[in-house]
């Protein structure tokens, strides 16, 4: 059973958010080998963070060496070829699959840039972190489209257009 422990502070608007990241995250992990997360027992919980540009910018900095501020940073808390060992031996029926932060500046810009909601936005880096908390990553090209086309069948099923179409005028 997946739980969103979701906080948001200014300058990100008022929204439902702990809703939009449940359906981003379910709809991430249901494309994965790891579906079965959304229905065990044991509460497995993602932390999401709606933060200021400033705040993402000491934590990509504190912990990837990288002085600017990004996105989305993501923290996975279980090293992915151990989640299911975790998962099934849990002591206390919870497992935090790991953090995921959105800043909003970056966030805000990039979707004004795209003709697109923050929702929307925001959404789809929801289930780009949530992908990285379970192990994919975009390091290598093979990787990073295998991980890009989960995001993109995650997101039609939440009706949104693939990001990755580049209009070409």
């Amino acid at each position: 059973m997946l739980e969103i422990a979701l906080s948001s502070e200014a300058p990100w608007p008022e929204h439902d958010w702990e809703a939009l990241a449940d359906r981003a995250a379910k709809a991430a992990i249901d494309r994965t080998p790891h579906g079965e997360l959304l229905t065990i027992p044991a509460a497995v919980e993602i932390s999401v963070r709606l933060t200021s540009d400033d705040e993402v910018q000491t934590l990509n900095k504190q912990y990837r060496h990288k002085d600017k501020p990004t996105n989305v940073l993501s923290f996975p808390m279980v090293q992915p070829d151990l989640l299911e060992t975790v998962t099934a031996n849990s002591d206390d029926g919870e497992v935090l699959l790991g953090d995921i932060v959105l800043a909003h500046g970056i966030c805000a810009a990039e979707a004004a840039e795209r003709g697109i909601s923050l929702e929307t936005h925001a959404t789809h880096l929801i289930v780009h972190g949530t992908l990285h908390l379970l192990g994919y990553d975009h390091i290598d090209d093979r990787e990073g489209e295998a991980m890009e086309a989960i995001e993109i069948d995650a997101l039609a099923a939440l009706g949104i257009a693939d990001p990755y179409m580049i209009d070409e005028d």
